[in-house]
């Protein structure tokens, strides 16, 4: 009994402190300070993706790497100083996360309509939400208000950030932590219907699983063999990784989630009917996604005189 009433503190408390972060936060935040914020960067979100489609995923993915260290605090983008080594050179992010020059093209421009006004953190999640979008898939409002963390932590981003070999169990419990439900975290896991991953992220599911069609996997192993070719990059959503729908679902069903981390989504367990789901009903992953990634993005912000809101991205003030 003493356990549940524990569990059930845990629960009230972090709800309590999900509901005071989005009280402090407001869609409406920078409407007298920089009214043109928002179409500032869908603007910088636009160009970068007319220069290159791929950096519309690569935003989605910073922005929950960033919410999983600390909070969406703008921390990812920090490079390493004298008192910190940052979350940049941490394993889920070297190599992996891109678009940082994008976020400064951002807040260069922000920084000209209206200096100090718009946090990076801000910047982020706009970004991400524009981004998808941008790529054919749901909008929503946007929460804003956050400020900038003044601090990063590579060993945290190694700790926090769930990699492609996850089971379910560990899934479950990397997204528990952070105040994410099961659903939630099916319903994130579709952001893989945009993007790529490189070699090393697949290459432990197409030789060591079984749980993937057999075509599917020989057709992967002509690019990543055992050995080799590291950085070869597979779509995460065959056969269009550009176009935010639901074809990741049925990918799953079909088996063929280039990660393990996805197919483990759909292996006989209690993740399958909402898989199915989504694959059969395109609107209900588009609200679902839309209402678990405010959720995501309200994680930990800070708000009031708490961080600051930095001049450059990359460095505190």
């Amino acid at each position: 009994m003493a356990f549940y009433k524990t569990l059930l503190l845990f629960f009230l408390v972090a709800a309590c402190a999900a509901f005071d972060a989005m009280a402090q936060l407001s869609p409406d935040y920078y409407s007298s300070t920089c009214p043109k914020a928002e179409s500032i960067v869908r603007a910088g979100v636009a160009e970068a993706m007319k220069n290159e489609t791929r950096n519309g995923a690569s935003l989605l993915r910073m922005h929950f790497h960033d919410c999983f260290v600390q909070g969406c605090d703008g921390s990812i983008l920090l490079d390493d100083n004298a008192t910190f080594v940052g979350e940049k050179t941490a394993v889920p992010n070297i190599n992996s996360i891109r678009g940082y020059f994008i976020i400064d093209d951002i807040k260069d421009s922000l920084e000209s309509a209206c200096p100090g006004v718009v946090s990076c953190a801000d910047i982020v999640a706009l970004a991400a939400r524009d981004s998808v979008v941008l790529m054919g898939g749901p909008n929503w409002e946007v929460d804003l208000g956050r400020r900038d963390s003044l601090t990063a932590s590579k060993d945290l981003a190694n700790k926090s950030i769930p990699p492609p070999s996850s089971d379910l169990k560990a899934l479950t419990t990397s997204f528990s932590v952070q105040g994410l439900s099961f659903k939630d975290m099916v319903v994130l896991s579709g952001a893989h219907t945009i993007g790529f991953s490189r070699c090393t992220s697949f290459r432990g599911h197409i030789y060591g699983d079984s749980k993937i069609d057999p075509l599917y996997a020989n057709s992967l192993k002509k690019i990543c063999p055992i050995k080799g070719n590291d950085d070869v990059l597979a779509s995460l959503d065959f056969p269009n990784p550009h176009r935010f729908d639901n074809s990741y679902y049925t990918n799953l069903i079909h088996k063929k989630g280039l990660l393990h981390s996805d197919q483990v989504l759909f292996d006989d367990n209690s993740a399958d009917s909402l898989v199915q789901s989504y694959a059969n009903t395109p609107p209900l992953f588009f609200k679902d996604f839309a209402d678990a990634i405010v959720k995501m993005s309200n994680i930990k912000p800070l708000t009031g005189k708490q961080g600051e809101v930095r001049k450059n991205c990359r460095k505190t003030n």
